[in-house]
């Protein structure tokens, strides 16, 4: 197999730049990287990772996922329009309770997290079919497998970016195009520190006392607790992401947190979904002290496999 363009999207910070710097640094020099955002002037810190692969094995094009006339553009900028791996990866959060959401950041999140998906995969399809090859890669979550408390409208958006690629896969197998959702559980990023900056400022007027204090006194406390336990860095979610599109048979889902996985578990565990909501009820309600005895404990263990 020869060099592969892979075209990235949501470059500008986190995991899509830590996705496109290591591709384009791939010592085997195996792929041509067209790492593109919204905003070309917060190219910066891209430039800034690319280091001397910029302009050689990377390329930087403007690319608003909203928008199909800019997707195009991309597109048609490239050679004979070919793209062999996309890595679909711009999205946006959303964390607290509905009763605060407007209507409209909610159509406003679906617009980024799975249209902005829907829209590359419609313009790209038809070229991977026609070669009768590519890989379609996704940025989902493990929010795509399991709700989270006061994340309603984020992990509605990854189930529905999960139950398309899995409807849409059976499809892409018949022309050879295969498809992965990448899941991702919590990472350490600015797009976390930016959710956290929301909570904080958010009007909670439109709810009652008790939820508000729930989500500053509880949620927040059990999430910070979890991302420092669990959290991963977007390097390490790139290096899993390149192991995935390198792969010979590429799986159809893959977790990249070993840690969360028992999580997850839970889910498949039982069919009626009690099991899962039981525990996470428990845990976040009235064994928080476990849960943060099992947290302490994962930590030490990341520790001493990061000493290894």
């Amino acid at each position: 197999m020869g060099t592969r363009r892979v075209l990235v999207t949501g470059c500008s910070s986190g995991i899509g730049l830590a996705v496109a710097a290591k591709l384009a640094k791939d010592e085997l020099r195996r792929f041509k990287v067209v790492a593109t955002m919204r905003d070309l002037r917060k190219r910066g810190p891209l430039e800034k990772a690319a280091g001397d692969s910029l302009n050689k094995t990377l390329e930087i094009k403007e690319l608003d996922a909203c928008c199909e006339a800019s997707i195009r553009e991309c597109v048609n900028s490239l050679p004979d329009r070919r793209v062999d791996v996309l890595v679909n990866n711009a999205g946006v959060g959303m964390v607290g309770p509905l009763e605060c959401q407007s209507i409209a950041a909610m159509k406003e999140l679906f617009d980024t997290n799975f249209f902005g998906l829907a829209r590359l995969v419609k313009e790209l399809l038809p070229d991977m079919k026609r070669r009768q090859s590519g890989h379609i890669v996704v940025m989902s979550s493990v929010l795509g497998i399991q709700g989270l408390l006061f994340n309603d409208v984020y992990a509605a958006s990854k189930f529905a970016v999960e139950g398309f690629c899995e409807s849409l896969a059976m499809q892409a197998m018949k022309f050879n195009i295969k498809t992965t959702l990448v899941e991702p559980g919590p990472v350490v990023t600015e797009f976390e520190r930016k959710v956290y900056e929301d909570i904080e400022k958010m009007d909670l007027s439109g709810t009652d006392e008790e939820t508000a204090k729930i989500l500053r006194e509880v949620y927040l406390p059990f999430s910070k607790n979890i991302f420092a336990s669990l959290g991963q860095t977007p390097e390490e979610v790139a290096e899993q992401t390149v192991k995935v599109i390198t792969a010979k048979e590429p799986p159809l889902r893959h977790q990249t947190n070993h840690l969360y996985r028992p999580i997850t578990a839970l889910k498949h565990a039982d069919s009626t979904g009690q099991l899962s909501l039981d525990t996470f009820y428990k845990m976040t309600f009235k064994y928080d002290y476990a849960l943060n005895a099992t947290l302490g404990l994962l930590r030490m263990l990341q520790r001493r496999r990061g000493k290894e």
